[in-house]
């Protein structure tokens, strides 16, 4: 079930939360797990029972962890929870991709298992695994109420798109939480602002990039534009979702972390990554970056340390070659930038941020291929590979989403928010926002109704992941 959906908007959400809100306070977690069970199955029944498993392996081990944390027994126990969670993880979603990669490689046939990917595993398995090393660490307690950890491993807000909630972040959250009118409302204008994020201008640019795909007319100007479209329509549909989960989250009382900072105005890949997907990122620097040695062990072990976290990264994005490629290309940069480049970036605003968004935007034409021969193809298109500069087609669809690449641009950077912070800051000019905020999210909501139910292209990306 989609958060940019007719049923989940119009059925599951207001039967949800007003379920949750008349039930006492020492069951509402209960309604949690059981709406996030019946919101999974939704779409994915037959994975209910997997996600239920990952559950058990958190509870299980988290206990035998914090029991066994003072002898060896307990980096044993954390082990096998890292082995287990993680071996469901590379079985169900990367299992055919390696059969294949070995089929190509050594010209068998080996049959492949022919596996769905469940939706969200990569999500929830990271939940799960962050608990139990946490517990290992002794930075958390184990949580002793089944019910409470399933809440928090299978919540759905965040369930199928992130953004990745740590254990740590909510514990106490999770039997201390409070609800008013304030927050309720900041979680509607942050749930409404993220679902027209998603269904205006993700969908939106989503339809150009199916034409540009679609196209026998590639030329290299429509290349350009697909590059762009791309780009954003990938930010605005993660981030949307992201924006929809933290505002569904505040509704129910949590304060989950920002996922997204404005990262197309960074001037480097370095400052591009601790603005994006934040959630991912500060997981694996805690999980994977910083065990392995992070930058303690010199620099030859530490740009080491950063191809082994990027290819996670990619591989963690999708089982397939061209989401290996675009992690190991943004690990390139990442290193070039800390051996030398950065400190030129720095001292050039203008200079870094036209690298930033040539190479990233590079990036999401990798990220956003089939295959790594679509991939080259689309790339070298940018640069008149195989195709004209310009045809009558890539001019009409020029002009035709001109206004909602425009919108993508600006919105894509702080400008907004600080017009309304200076707005917000005179009387007046506060008393005027409060009173069209409300119409302004009223008629928001309306027009992405709108949208649905005229059956608008609604993609969801998150299958990959």
């Amino acid at each position: 079930m989609l958060f940019s959906s007719l049923p989940f908007l119009f059925y599951f959400l207001p039967v949800m939360t007003a379920v949750y809100f008349i039930t006492p306070k020492k069951a509402k977690n209960a309604v949690i797990l059981l709406g996030s069970l019946f919101f999974y199955a939704w779409g994915e029944p037959r994975y209910v029972l997997l996600m239920a498993a990952t559950i058990v392996i958190g509870y299980v081990f988290g206990i035998l962890i914090e029991k066994n944390r003072d002898n060896k027994f307990g980096k044993v126990f954390t082990a096998l929870s890292v082995v287990s969670g993680a071996g469901l993880l590379t079985y169900f979603k990367y299992a055919d991709f390696f059969i294949g990669s070995f089929n190509s490689v050594t010209g068998l046939s080996v049959p492949l298992l022919k596996i769905a990917l469940p939706v969200g595993i990569s999500f929830y398995t990271f939940q799960m695994l962050s608990y139990t090393i946490d517990v290992g660490r002794g930075q958390v307690r184990a949580q002793r109420n089944f019910i409470n950890l399933a809440a928090y491993i299978s919540m759905f807000p965040q369930l199928i798109a992130g953004p990745i909630v740590r254990y740590s972040d909510i514990d106490r959250q999770l039997t201390g939480r409070s609800h008013t009118l304030a927050g309720t409302a900041l979680g509607i204008r942050r749930f409404v602002l993220g679902l027209g994020k998603k269904v205006i201008i993700a969908n939106t640019l989503g339809e150009l990039c199916s034409k540009f795909l679609a196209s026998k007319e590639q030329s290299a100007l429509f290349a350009w534009i697909y590059l762009f479209a791309a780009a954003l329509q990938i930010y605005y549909d993660f981030s949307g979702y992201s924006d929809m989960a933290i505002g569904l989250g505040r509704v129910l009382g949590f304060d989950f972390p920002e996922n997204f900072n404005y990262p197309f105005i960074s001037r480097s890949v370095t400052e591009f990554w601790r603005r994006w997907h934040m959630t991912l990122g500060s997981w694996f620097r805690d999980y994977l970056y910083i065990p392995l040695g992070g930058n303690r062990a010199g620099k030859s072990r530490q740009m080491f340390n950063i191809l082994i976290v990027w290819l996670a990264t990619g591989l963690w994005h999708g089982a397939a070659w061209n989401f290996v490629i675009w992690g190991l290309y943004f690990a390139v940069f990442l290193i070039i930038e800390k051996l030398w480049l950065g400190k030129y970036l720095a001292k050039s605003k203008t200079l870094g941020h036209i690298y930033l968004v040539f190479f990233v935007g590079i990036s999401f034409v990798i990220f956003n291929a089939d295959t790594v021969s679509q991939a080259v193809r689309n790339i070298s298109l940018l640069f008149g590979g195989g195709a004209t500069p310009v045809t009558a087609e890539s001019v009409f669809y020029l002009k035709s989403y001109a206004g909602v690449l425009l919108v993508g641009l600006i919105g894509a950077t702080p400008a907004a928010a600080k017009l309304c912070s200076v707005i917000r800051g005179r009387t007046a000019g506060e008393k005027t926002l409060n009173f069209i905020e409300p119409l302004f999210l009223a008629a928001l909501l309306l027009v992405c109704v709108a949208y649905l139910v005229n059956g608008s292209y609604n993609p969801f990306l998150y299958f990959r992941f």
